[in-house]
């Protein structure tokens, strides 16, 4: 926090709006990148519309929990999915 402080204090006023500018578009990457994780995480349906429309994302999603310790959610997903197509 404090360099980016120091930082700006010693730029012109275009780079400055450009820095700004920047980091706001960080936070809103990282606050979207948060609802959408928080999305996929509490809906199985909403996983199935991403296996759909975006499956390199939840591929993702899946090797991230997975890492942490969590494991079985795929198997539990991919069971539902091919119970609910018989």
């Amino acid at each position: 926090m404090w360099a980016s402080v120091v930082v700006a204090r010693t730029m012109d006023p275009l780079a400055k709006k450009i820095f700004k500018g920047g980091l706001a578009a960080e936070l809103v990457d990282i606050f979207g990148a948060y609802i959408l994780f928080k999305k996929i995480n509490t809906s199985q349906d909403f996983r199935q519309t991403m296996r759909k429309k975006f499956p390199f994302i939840l591929e993702v999603y899946y090797k991230s929990i997975e890492h942490s310790g969590m494991y079985g959610i795929r198997e539990q997903d991919q069971e539902k999915w091919l119970n609910s197509k018989n």
